[in-house]
């Protein structure tokens, strides 16, 4: 794989991290929209699963800010849509989450929410390149996230910016010559 593959890969590593490592999908918060604050989710209008799963905050419902009211609501739609396997690895991911020093998971919050940050056309990218560093086989994500670990600040600066220009080439035009190839005369 050529330097400026692997030098990308690592940059969307980094980036996507936080959709690996962060707390599980039943806890996140759905986005709002900016400037708008969230309205209070009365406990009566959950469903019975809905207040089954928050059970615990119950009694308190009401006292809760309704930012996280709507953020537990939310996640326990999304739980409900899972299938047992995909609650399994939420279970999996979120203890693996709390057993993190809690400046790792500071700093995986911090990442989380810069990605939540993003425009949607760059979740998306960001989700596509993950995916895409998933299929690699794994000795080639260790060696990438390996490289990673050992560049230094400047170097890992040069890796996002040229992981970056690539990204911003145009596709070759399928009739053109190879880069670095003139056409025989």
């Amino acid at each position: 794989m050529s330097n400026r593959r692997s030098a990308l890969i690592c940059t969307l590593l980094l980036l996507a991290q936080p959709l690996v490592a962060a707390a599980p999908a039943w806890a996140q918060e759905p986005a709002a929209e900016p400037g708008t604050p969230p309205a209070p989710i009365a406990w009566s209008s959950l469903t019975p699963e809905q207040q089954r799963l928050l059970g615990n905050y119950g009694a308190q419902w009401s006292t809760l800010p309704p930012a996280r009211q709507q953020a537990l609501a939310h996640g326990t739609e999304r739980w409900l849509g899972m299938s047992g396997a995909q609650r399994d690895q939420a279970r999996e991911r979120f203890e693996r989450f709390r057993s993190l020093p809690p400046d790792q998971r500071h700093a995986l919050r911090n990442r989380w929410q810069r990605f939540q940050s993003l425009p949607p056309e760059q979740q998306a990218s960001v989700r596509d390149n993950f995916h895409r560093f998933q299929q690699l086989p794994p000795e080639r994500r260790q060696m990438l996230r390996q490289q990673w670990r050992n560049a230094s600040p400047g170097e890992r600066q040069q890796m996002i910016e040229h992981a970056r220009a690539q990204h911003e080439k145009p596709p070759p035009r399928p009739d053109a010559p190879p880069s670095g190839h003139r056409p025989h005369r």
